[in-house]
C-alpha cells in the first residue's frame, strides 16, 4: 500500500486524516485495476477537454418527497405527516420547514416533484446511470455518468482523475456504488479514495510536506522502483505507468481531499454531520463529503458521486427526516453559496435524490414505506434555468399528474450540463456496436 504520512485530521466519520491518505486506498472499481490502466484506456479520447462538472448526492433508501419538496398540507391525517411548508425566496414556491436554508437560495436550485420511472431497487443504478439493471447486462451493462464522462472527454488534468467516487462503504454495500462502469471496462470506474486494491505499493519514509519537492520524492521513488524489480513488474511499465505515478505523488489531487487545507470558516459553514443517527447499514451524514467534491471539480474532476445519509424510513420516518434534512440542508446550501461564490455554479450542476419515494399512508410505525410510483429531485447549478419547480403530484402524492419527469431525463439533463450531446453522442459497446448515453432528451424546461 502506498501510504502518504501527513497532518492527522479527522475526516467524514472519524477517520484519521493520515490513513486516508494510504493511496493503497486510491483504487479503481474492485478487480485490481491500476492507474496506468485508466490513462491507457483514456489515451483514445480525443474530445475537446471542457471543465464541467456533476456532483451527484444519492439519498440512499429513498426519501419521503411528501415531507421534503411536496407537502401535502390538504391530505387527510394519515397521509399529510408532521411537517409544514415554507415560503421561499421565490413567490408562489413552498418546500418543506427542516429546509430553511435552501429555501432561501430557491431562485438558485429546482425541485422535480414528478419523478416517475423508478423501477424499485434498492441501489442507486437509476441515479447514477439512468437505466435498469437489465440494459445490456450480458456486456456488462450501462456505462454510470461519470464513467460515461471520462471516456468521451478524459481528464481535465492529466494527474486529477475525471471520475472520483466519496460514497463511503455501507453494510447494504449497493448504497455504497459510486457508479459503475459498465461495458466500458474497469478502466472508468470512479477513482476511491478510500477504495481496495494497490495493497503491494509501500512508499516508505515520504512525508506529506516532503511531496512538494520533486527531487526528493524522486530518489525515495527510486528505493521503490528497486524493489518491483525484484518481481519484474517494473519491466512493464510504460509511459502510462509513469503517469500514474505522477497522480499518485501528485500534490494536486491530495491537497483536493485535505480538508485542513481550507478555510476554517468554510469548513465550519459545511458542518460535519454528526452525530450520525439513523445510519445502520446506510451511509453516514458526511457534510464534509460535499466540501471535498467541492475541492475536487476546483481541481479538475468532471463527475463526483456521494451517498449521504439513510433515507430508508420505515419506522421514525419524521424524526429521521428532521435529523437528516437539517443536515442537508447545511451542508446543501453550504455547497451552492461556495460555488456561487467561486463563480463555480454555472459549470458544476448538482443533483439530490435517491432511487425510489415513500408511501402516503403513514405506518403503524410512524413510518413511510417503497412507493415506485413517484418520487422527487433536487438540482441547482450547471447554468440550469432555475427558479421553478417541476410537475406536480396528486393531494396524496401517490401519483405525477402534471409533467411526469423520468430519470432518464435527469440523467439526460446532466450529461447536457457537461456539454454533452446525446442526441450525437455514442460509445461503441464490447461487440463494437454504437449505444446511446440514454434514450431521453433534457428537461426542455431547464436547457435553453
Amino acid at each position: 500500500m502506498l501510504t502518504i504520512k501527513g497532518p492527522s485530521s479527522r475526516y467524514c466519520d472519524g477517520r484519521n486524516r493520515r490513513s486516508f491518505l494510504k493511496i493503497g486506498g486510491l483504487s479503481f472499481g474492485t478487480g485490481g485495476l491500476s492507474l496506468a490502466d485508466l490513462y491507457r484506456a483514456e489515451a483514445s479520447s480525443r474530445s475537446p477537454r471542457s471543465h464541467k462538472s456533476v456532483i451527484n448526492i444519492f439519498l440512499a433508501g429513498g426519501p419521503p418527497h411528501q415531507d421534503m419538496w411536496d407537502i401535502k398540507t390538504e391530505a387527510p391525517s394519515e397521509v399529510r405527516g408532521e411537517f409544514q411548508p415554507i415560503n421561499t425566496n421565490v413567490p408562489g414556491i413552498q418546500i418543506g420547514e427542516v429546509f430553511p436554508k435552501l429555501a432561501g437560495l430557491m431562485d438558485k436550485s429546482v425541485v422535480i416533484r414528478s419523478v416517475v420511472g423508478c423501477r424499485g431497487g434498492h441501489d442507486g443504478l437509476q441515479c447514477l446511470t439512468g437505466w435498469d439493471n437489465t440494459s445490456l447486462k450480458s456486456l456488462g451493462g450501462r456505462p454510470s455518468i461519470g464513467s460515461a464522462a471520462a471516456k468521451v472527454y478524459g481528464p481535465v488534468d492529466p494527474s486529477v482523475p475525471p471520475f472520483v467516487g466519496l460514497a463511503a462503504p455501507t453494510r447494504h454495500v449497493p448504497w455504497s456504488d459510486s457508479g459503475q462502469a459498465g461495458f466500458l471496462g474497469s478502466a472508468y470506474s470512479p477513482f476511491k479514495p478510500d477504495g481496495p486494491g494497490m495493497q503491494n505499493m509501500t512508499l516508505k519514509g515520504i512525508s506529506f510536506d516532503r511531496l512538494q519537492d520533486r527531487r526528493r520524492l524522486l530518489s525515495e521513488l527510486d528505493t521503490m522502483r528497486r524493489d518491483i524489480d525484484v518481481t519484474g513488474a517494473m519491466e512493464g511499465m510504460d509511459a502510462f505507468g509513469q503517469r500514474a505515478l505522477d497522480v499518485l505523488t501528485s500534490s494536486k489531487l491530495v491537497d483536493a481531499l485535505d480538508l485542513s487545507k481550507e478555510d476554517p470558516k468554510t469548513v465550519a459553514q459545511y458542518g460535519d454531520g454528526k452525530p450520525y443517527n439513523y445510519q445502520f447499514d446506510g451511509a453516514p451524514t458526511c457534510n464534509d463529503q460535499l466540501l471535498v467534491a467541492r475541492r475536487l471539480v476546483e481541481s479538475g474532476v468532471r463527475v463526483v458521486s456521494l451517498s449521504y445519509g439513510r433515507w430508508d424510513s420505515h419506522s421514525k420516518n419524521f424524526d429521521l427526516v428532521r435529523d437528516h434534512g437539517s443536515k442537508l440542508d447545511q451542508c446543501l446550501s453550504a455547497l451552492v453559496n461556495d460555488l456561487d461564490q467561486r463563480g463555480m455554479l454555472d459549470d458544476v450542476a448538482i443533483v439530490v435524490w435517491g432511487e425510489f419515494g415513500r408511501t402516503p399512508t403513514i405506518n403503524a410505525n410512524a413510518g413511510r414505506d417503497h412507493w415506485t410510483k413517484v418520487s422527487c429531485a433536487w438540482l441547482a447549478g450547471g447554468g440550469l434555468k432555475t427558479g421553478q419547480v417541476i410537475g406536480a403530484t396528486n393531494r396524496m402524492g401517490e401519483e405525477a399528474v402534471e409533467r411526469p419527469v423520468t430519470m432518464q431525463e435527469i440523467v439526460a439533463t446532466l450529461y447536457h450540463t457537461l456539454g454533452i450531446d446525446t442526441h450525437s453522442t455514442t460509445i461503441a459497446d464490447p461487440t463494437g456496436r454504437p449505444q446511446f448515453l440514454v434514450d431521453s432528451d433534457p428537461i426542455a424546461e431547464l436547457v435553453a
